[in-house]
Formats: C-alpha cells, structure tokens, sequence
C-alpha cells in the first residue's frame, strides 16, 4: 500500500501583491475626493475670474501680433528666397550659354587642328618630292656640270643633296668640287650623325 500524501494547505484567495494594489488605489481616491478636488476647483474659479476682468482680450491681442510679426517675417524671408531663386536660375542660363560657346569653339579649334595637319602633312609630302626631283636631277647630271652648280651653294645646303644622292654620284661629284668646299661639305656630313647614340 501507499502511504497517503498528506493534504496541501489551501492557498489564500488573494495574493499579497494584490491587496497593497487595492490599498494605494483607494488611498489615491480618498486624496482626490478629498483636497486635491477642492484646491482644482479653487484654481478654476481663480481662472475664470481673471479671464472675467479682461486679461484674455489683452492676450488674444498680443498673440495675434506676434502672430502677424512672424507672418511678415515669413513673407520677407519667401521674397528673399524667391529673388535668389531667380538670380541662380539666371546664373545657370547664363554658364550653359557659356558652355556651348566654349564646345563650339573647341569643336572649331578641333576642326582647324585637323586641317592644319592635312595641309603640314602635304607641305612635308610636297617639299619631300620636290627634293627627290632635284636630287635625281643632280644625280643624273653629267658630274663637272653638277659640281659646278654645287660649287656655287652653301655648304649646309649641298650637303643635304649630297646626303641624299647614291654614294657613287656623290663622289664624282664632290671630286669636281674645290678642295675647300668638298671639306666644308664633308664636315658637315660628318658631323650629322656624331650625336647619334650608338648603343
């Protein structure tokens, strides 16, 4: 057999919690009724006799004017801001009509540089034939009549032909010429290349 348990104790119908709850309500209740609503009905009455002797008009008047101040102040600060408004926009007007002048001239300089390259691109091409039409010319000169002829032109001039022409033609041309020029001529064709790095 088992042993019977033995019977728990019946628990109290309300907590200890719940009790000082209750306690401070009704304490809270009997404050109220008791002085407090005495002393906001004082403070009340106090109120409506104020308001009786005209203390309210004097402060609807002044709360209105403080109200019309700060409504002037707001338009003023609207006008401002709408002046400002204005003046960027007029701004922004402005620097886009500057920027598109500045891309059309840019696209102009960009067009003149282009063709400025094609002309200097066909001086060079036109000057470069016409040495080589004059070089073949020397060159197919008979040799006394063409040292004759560079006899006559500068020396830096001469060598820029001579340079130019088949090492065979160049002799038999250098050979027509004076001692003094064929070394004037050969100097400055050897001092082309001195500066030229070898390595």
């Amino acid at each position: 057999m088992t042993a019977k348990r033995p019977a728990r104790a019946a628990r109290p119908a309300m907590s200890v919690s719940t009790v000082l709850v209750g306690l401070f309500l009704a304490s809270a209740v009997v404050r109220f009724f008791g002085g407090t609503a005495e002393a906001i009905a004082r403070e009340l009455g106090d109120l409506g006799a104020s308001a009786g002797e005209g203390s309210a008009p004097s402060a609807d008047a002044e709360l209105a004017q403080q109200v019309d101040t700060i409504l002037f102040e707001l338009r003023q600060r609207e006008a401002a801001l709408a002046s400002r408004e204005s003046d960027l926009a007029l701004r922004e007007q402005d620097l886009r009509a500057v920027a598109t002048v500045v891309e059309q001239q840019i696209a102009r300089l960009g067009e003149a540089e282009a063709s400025l390259r094609k002309v200097m691109s066909l001086a060079q091409g036109a000057a470069e034939g016409d040495l080589e039409q004059l070089t073949a010319v020397y060159e197919n000169m008979k040799p006394k009549e063409a040292a004759k002829v560079f006899e006559e032109m500068d020396p830096g001039f001469a060598a820029g032909f001579l340079g130019r022409m088949r090492p065979e033609a160049a002799a038999q041309i250098v050979t027509g010429l004076s001692p003094t020029k064929a070394y004037s001529i050969s100097v400055i064709l050897a001092g082309r290349n001195v500066n030229v790095p070898t390595e």
